[in-house]
């Protein structure tokens, strides 16, 4: 099912609604400034999996959260103060920024079990914002590949009613704001204890 909403002033009804789908272990897909993404509640086991197949990855495999603030982040990740230095300004912005994750999160992800591990996003996107106030929680999201559309992605913009007939057996709802103007990859930053490294420089700014 398609759901279109104003970007700048999303439906409160239909963002509940995302919710209540993700806390009952649903996957719900949506534009970030980046992709179109799959998105799935973390602390709900089968939600977790049912991405892993969807994506037919291997347990070992990152997917990102969104994050709403890096106060909400605080507890899924160790984020120093230099760290919170470092991005304080750059938040909502295009990057992917990689940190020592939490008990709590190795605790529901296998990937982070394996390297302790979690990278966490803050995309700048009023209503993703506006969705994860609603859930309350972050979101983990994995990007809508060729292997998920069914026909490579160079062929061009991707819409919501194609998303809707190929992922019709895997996402319970998809949120269409209307027009998209997708970035490219985001910047992927080292910021472990000890670390400031840049794995991969996309849309974000570098920081240092």
């Amino acid at each position: 099912m398609i759901e279109y909403i104003f970007p700048h002033n999303p439906d409160d009804r239909i963002l509940k609604k995302a919710s209540s789908l993700l806390k009952a272990g649903e996957l719900v897909v949506i534009p970030t400034d980046t992709s179109w993404v799959l998105l799935a509640d973390p602390f709900h086991k089968g939600a977790v999996e049912k991405l892993y197949r969807a994506k037919n990855e291997e347990k070992s495999h990152h997917f990102s959260l969104l994050c709403e603030d890096i106060s909400s982040a605080s507890e899924l990740a160790h984020i120093s103060d230099k760290a919170f230095r470092l991005i304080r300004g750059k938040v909502p912005g295009h990057y992917t920024f990689i940190f020592d994750a939490t008990k709590k999160m190795i605790k529901s992800l296998k990937a982070s079990k394996t390297d302790h591990q979690v990278g966490l996003r803050f995309v700048p996107q009023p209503y993703i914002t506006e969705l994860l106030k609603v859930h309350t929680s972050p979101l983990l999201s994995t990007n809508i590949d060729s292997h998920l559309l069914g026909r490579p992605l160079e062929e061009g913009e991707v819409y919501s009613y194609e998303l809707e007939e190929a992922l019709k057996s895997t996402a319970s709802l998809i949120i269409d704001p209307g027009e998209l103007d997708f970035v490219g990859a985001s910047t992927i930053i080292d910021l472990r204890d000890g670390h400031e490294d840049l794995i991969r420089l996309g849309a974000g700014e570098p920081l240092f």
